[in-house]
């Protein structure tokens, strides 16, 4: 079970470095990329079964339920202003893009240095 936790950590990663460097390459001609949309979807649902994983004591990993519940509220309101930003292009600007590269390098620092 190792391996399944070890392959939904490098997917969860995956997935916010999708939604990084989707907004990075956005930020040229202000435009909302695609795949910070999958991305996003991606870092959610892997990040929802790690949570399950850890909890149900089958991966060996007992999760701190503060740092979850911090890293879920900040994924959240990347994932509103993701979905905002693609029904409605106009509102983004590079100040809306480095708001979500900004919270997004967050939530990855947030996994990294809480300990």
């Amino acid at each position: 079970m190792d391996t399944v936790y070890g392959i939904l950590v490098v997917l969860h990663l995956l997935g916010w470095a999708m939604v990084f460097g989707g907004v990075l390459a956005g930020m040229k001609g202000v435009t909302l990329n695609p795949g910070a949309f999958h991305g996003v979807l991606t870092a959610l649902v892997t990040g929802i079964l790690l949570v399950g994983l850890a909890s149900s004591g089958v991966a060996g990993h007992e999760p701190d339920n503060a740092k979850i519940a911090v890293k879920l509220v900040v994924a959240l309101a990347v994932t509103a202003m993701i979905v905002v930003g693609r029904r409605r292009p106009e509102l983004v600007t590079r100040g809306y893009l480095g708001g979500i590269a900004g919270l997004t390098a967050l939530n990855v620092a947030i996994a990294v240095l809480w300990r």
